[in-house]
């Protein structure tokens, strides 16, 4: 799927050249096209879920098995993980197309810089604020969500593999 946020075609005098495109006005391209908004859709319903996956399987380690909160949200992602993993590739970013086990090592990436980002708003809330552990937890995931999101769309799942915003004319 190609991600028309990537680059803008311009012609000088015909010749083909190889335009960069900066973050920001990458960003305000990608803001006009509808089919980005419904692609975040998908992403924050597969997310949704996700998150419920994750916020049940904390309450589970931390009040029923008595794990430690922080081997608890480490727990809690690896599950809710491979199920967005699964599910943003085949439903949300349609990317089928791509080497799944390439996509996955990306995508792990990208969750994994969300989750140290998420662990540290988490302990933050709770050591911090004094806020009890599971609304910390779900605060701290939400806190997470556009991270993950940029990361995913724009690496794990982008259809070009040489580079964001360079394209050959």
């Amino acid at each position: 799927m190609r991600d028309d946020a990537t680059a803008v075609d311009i012609h000088a005098g015909g010749i083909p050249t190889a335009v960069e495109i900066r973050p920001h006005m990458r960003l305000l391209h990608g803001m006009r096209r509808p089919a980005n908004w419904l692609q975040l859709v998908r992403f924050g319903l597969v997310g949704a879920l996700g998150f419920v996956i994750n916020i049940a399987v904390y309450t589970l380690c931390v009040h029923a098995l008595a794990i430690d909160y922080h081997a608890a949200a480490v727990a809690a992602w690896l599950v809710a993980v491979a199920n967005n993993f699964v599910l943003n590739r085949h439903w949300t970013f349609d990317a089928r197309g791509g080497r799944a086990h390439f996509q996955a090592m990306r995508f792990v990436t990208v969750s994994l810089v969300a989750l140290a980002f998420s662990l540290l708003v988490l302990m933050a809330f709770v050591e911090l604020a004094g806020i009890p552990k599971v609304p910390a937890q779900a605060l701290a995931v939400a806190a997470s969500m556009p991270l993950n999101f940029l990361g995913n769309k724009l690496w794990s799942f982008r259809s070009e593999p040489e580079g964001l915003a360079v394209l050959e004319l």
